[in-house]
């Protein structure tokens, strides 16, 4: 199968990164509020990190910044969940998907090129569907609750969304 449009290799360069480490699970929520604040509708965010690294708890907080008030769960199983915020927000789990072909069977091209957000955890088991405009977040297990985060933005709109969460992080630093 041909993948829709280029892969990373191929796809604009890196732009900007943004290195944050936070202390708990709470500051990872924060951190994700304020990224889900920065999104704009057809914003996609990759999302990788080990099990139990925090991913979903990153969400819980991006679908919080988007004004969603519900209960945010990862989809492993389901694959994906939607929830209704200021614009809707399609979350994916990849970590199931043994084969990048199951991604034309769950309509990647309606989740990844969405009206709303699209945030997809385990992004890293199909980077040659990744989007050219799109914020990758990498999250490292630096303690027990720390953790290293890293937001890297591709494309113009990326690159819109990390300087927007930049500067509401205050100094523009995490």
């Amino acid at each position: 199968m041909r993948p829709w449009f280029p892969n990373r290799s191929e796809g604009p360069a890196v732009a900007k990164t943004l290195r944050c480490r936070t202390g708990s699970p709470e500051e990872t929520r924060l951190l994700g509020r304020a990224l889900g604040a920065s999104l704009r509708p057809g914003g996609f965010v990759g999302l990788e990190g080990k099990l139990g690294s925090g991913k979903t708890v990153l969400v819980q907080g991006v679908a919080e910044g988007m004004g969603f008030d519900g209960y945010v769960t990862s989809p492993t199983f389901v694959i994906v969940n939607e929830y209704d915020a200021r614009v809707p927000i399609l979350h994916v789990d990849l970590y199931r998907i043994a084969d990048t072909r199951e991604l034309e069977d769950i309509g990647y091209r309606e989740i990844y090129f969405t009206e709303g957000v699209a945030l997809v955890e385990w992004a890293d088991r199909a980077p040659e569907f990744l989007p050219p405009d799109r914020i990758e977040v990498v999250i490292g297990i630096a303690g027990r609750e720390e953790r290293d985060i890293e937001f890297t933005a591709f494309g113009e709109e990326g690159e819109a969304a990390l300087e927007r969460l930049r500067e509401a992080r205050g100094d523009g630093r995490c």
